[in-house]
């Protein structure tokens, strides 16, 4: 998938129905009925579970102190506000305990440099969603340059995917009364000048792909009403995700649709004034980005062109003009290792910077074209530990970046770097929990192939012996997704300081060594992102650093297919399982809202692929005679991507069965399953306590006897 598109679909992604035609009957899965989302018998029984799990988790002592650090973590006004630089401000989206959904604010760089910087309120949410009686969430906003008088604002009710887009006027902080609006669906609205915007929406019957998103683009004029609006392009039903982008960089102002197949199977076309599309003629699992006057190429798989075979995992840089006149001449930006990958990269006015993961850490280098080609040289103070990010202030008008650095016992720093100077660091986030008696170790398991598989630990320098601390497992695997270390105050203070061990599985399904990382787990080969985990889980304990009945596991979204599998394949592994947000029913995760868009990661369950996918879905693996550690799903009732029904579900099944289940559904919050801080800290304490409580943590007692 083309950056452009990427950008565009995880920006704003959609409801779409619960369920399609051919599916099975009531009497093929009895908990059918708890995929009704808003139905009022589901959400009775929704309530019924909270009020347990709330009755047996949230009522003690232990447990409010734990949810109250959370939450100060969360509401504390010692966070590093990130900032995106507009016109001559710089804007920053900001939430604590007097913002619980937030304010859009903007101040001056000078302003910025101090360590309490005077702050312009341009939008209150929750000043709006007192007025209009809404529970709006912010999505971001998209102002039009050069003047920036004018925005187009997203907002989602109560943080799903789908949301609306609205004008804002932002030189008199207020809404433009019939300006463009863009009715709540999946999908987004985006400038092509002030008077003209692309729209990819929900348009009525047939305008939506059967993933749920907008299959057609059209151009709209302001003024006249949005069913007039041109079209620009239509796609197919099963493609997809259907966009359109205007490229407003100075001289090179270019217009764009992307049509996205699948994840990482896009066409990117060229617009032309005449409204004819020229393709972009590169490989559709290229990762493509337009840049000025560069082409850029981020190659998925080997590609052989102009008489050369480039290696999967490339970073490919071509003239834009001349590659579309049909020269295919390509400068090697980056090429990978088996134990690297190129994590970003980022344009700045005369340079490109490289981030290389080189075995799941970070270095730095910087690339500047000439006349004689591409001169490469180091990014000058760039640490020489912990997760690393680097992004432009002002790609088209400075050579400066944002600079931040992490890990997970140090606080996240931001520091303002012009390439070629030592970075200025402006911002440090405080300590929100003592890691001085703890170390960051990185270790490696053998999975069940031979594959070497790398892990981060976190543990307490005098590890107590015996194999008895409570030690949590986190991953995920998939999507070409890099889990690199970073701080959590939340984690902190709920696991780290009370002596916990935390772990971190780079597994394969991710992206830490490029494509082929990712590709080595895909639709029949899933299997091996699961033996990765269960290696990576015996590691643990053959290194003595705990044991079967004091480690935990915890995954959300497709990690909750991941731990969902932990629980059914591996239970003797665990000694509790932590499944968020979760895809657990995988013969219909492809007729539940945008399940079909993932079709090219896990196989199509209505086709033959069903006799690999049955062997990683969870809810069909479960047996009612076997025994299971404990297990807590989270979820959210409006997740409108990973529909609620698949934790629904599993949980009843398992209820019914009689297994030792806890189970909690936020009525709010999307994917991320929280729509403020008061949420998330109560979802994450839950998560911790739920852990601390079955693995033998100490002052675990109490709680546990609360639950009897």
């Amino acid at each position: 998938m083309s950056r452009l598109a990427q950008a565009c679909l995880f920006a704003g992604l959609i409801a779409a129905g619960a369920a399609h035609a051919q599916e099975p009957t009531v009497a093929d899965d009895p908990y059918q009925w708890l995929e009704d989302v808003t139905g009022d018998k589901p959400l009775d029984w929704v309530r019924a579970q909270n009020a347990r799990t709330d009755a047996a988790l949230a009522s003690t002592p232990e447990f409010k102190a734990m949810e109250a650090g959370i939450r100060e973590v969360l509401d504390s006004d010692a966070k590093i506000p990130g900032v995106q630089k507009i016109g001559a401000y710089y804007y920053n989206f900001w939430k604590d305990r007097n913002h619980e959904r937030g304010i859009w604010r903007r101040t001056t760089l000078e302003e910025y440099r101090k360590p309490n910087p005077a702050w312009e309120t341009i939008l209150d949410l929750d000043a709006l969603n007192k007025a209009e009686g809404e529970n709006w969430v912010w999505h971001g906003a998209d102002c039009l340059r050069p003047a920036y008088a004018r925005c187009l604002i997203a907002l989602s009710r109560g943080g799903a995917d789908a949301d609306v887009t609205r004008e804002f006027d932002l030189e008199n902080k207020a809404w433009i009364q019939g300006g463009f609006f863009r009715p709540e669906a999946k999908g987004g609205l985006g400038w092509i000048d002030q008077d003209n915007v692309y729209v990819f929406t929900d348009f009525g019957a047939g305008s939506m792909t059967e993933s749920g998103y907008p299959r057609v683009v059209k151009r709209w004029k302001r003024g006249t009403p949005l069913e007039s609006a041109q079209v620009v392009y239509e796609g197919k039903a099963d493609d997809m995700y259907i966009a359109a982008f205007h490229d407003d960089t100075p001289g090179f102002e270019r217009d764009f649709v992307s049509r996205t197949l699948a994840f990482y199977n896009d066409e990117l076309y060229l617009a032309g004034k005449d409204g004819d599309l020229a393709k972009v003629d590169v490989p559709n699992s290229a990762n493509k980005g337009v840049k000025r006057e560069w082409l850029t190429l981020e190659l998925r798989e080997p590609w052989t062109v102009g008489g050369r075979t480039y290696a999967a995992g490339s970073l490919l840089a071509a003239k834009f003009d001349d590659f579309m006149a049909g020269e295919r001449d390509f400068e090697v930006l980056f090429e990978p290792t088996e134990r690297s990958s190129l994590a970003s990269f980022s344009w700045t006015r005369s340079h490109l910077v490289l981030n290389v993961l080189e075995d799941v850490k970070n270095r730095l280098s910087v690339l500047t074209p000439g006349k004689d080609g591409w001169a490469r040289s180091e990014f000058t103070g760039a640490p020489a530990f912990g997760t690393l990010g680097v992004s432009a202030v002002d790609s088209d008008e400075s050579d400066a970046v944002w600079l931040t650095a992490t890990d997970y016992l140090t606080p996240s720093t931001l520091s303002l770097a012009d390439i070629g100077k030592q970075p200025e660091q402006l911002k440090a986030m405080p300590a929100f929990f003592d890691g001085s008696k703890d170390v960051i170790e990185q270790h490696f398991a053998t999975s069940k192939d031979g594959t070497r598989v790398p892990y981060f630990l976190v543990r307490p320098k005098a590890l107590a012996p015996g194999g008895k601390t409570p030690t949590l497992l986190y991953g995920y695997g998939g999507f070409e997704i890099s889990l690199t270390p970073g701080y959590s105050g939340g984690l902190g203070r709920a696991w780290l300081e009370r002596g916990g061990v935390y772990a971190v599985a780079n597994i394969r399904g991710g992206g830490e060594y490029g494509p082929r990382w990712h590709q080595a787990a895909l639709k029949a080969n899933r299997h091996k992102a699961y033996e990765d985990m269960a290696a990576v889980a015996q590691d643990l304990v053959k290194r003595g650093i705990t044991s079967p009945a004091h480690l935990g596991v915890q995954g959300g979204s497709n990690g909750g297919l991941l731990t969902g599998n932990m629980l059914t394949q591996y239970p003797e592994l665990f000694g509790a399982v932590v499944v968020q947000v979760p895809l657990l029913d995988m013969k219909r995760y492809n007729k539940l809202l945008a399940g079909a868009s993932w079709m090219a990661e896990y196989g199509n369950p209505d086709t033959a692929d069903w006799e690999f996918i049955k062997t990683f879905s969870p809810y069909h693996l479960f047996d009612p005679k076997k025994e299971y550690p404990p297990v807590i799903f989270l979820t959210s009732t409006r997740d409108d991507r990973v529909h609620p029904g698949h934790a629904r579900k599993m949980a009843a099944k398992m209820i019914e069965a009689g297994k030792d289940v806890t189970y909690y559904e936020n009525i709010e919050g999307g994917h991320g399953g929280a729509a403020n801080n008061a949420q998330a800290a109560h979802m994450s304490a839950l998560a911790y306590a739920f852990l601390w409580q079955r693995l033998g943590g100490q002052a675990a007692g109490a709680a546990a006897g609360a639950k009897k």
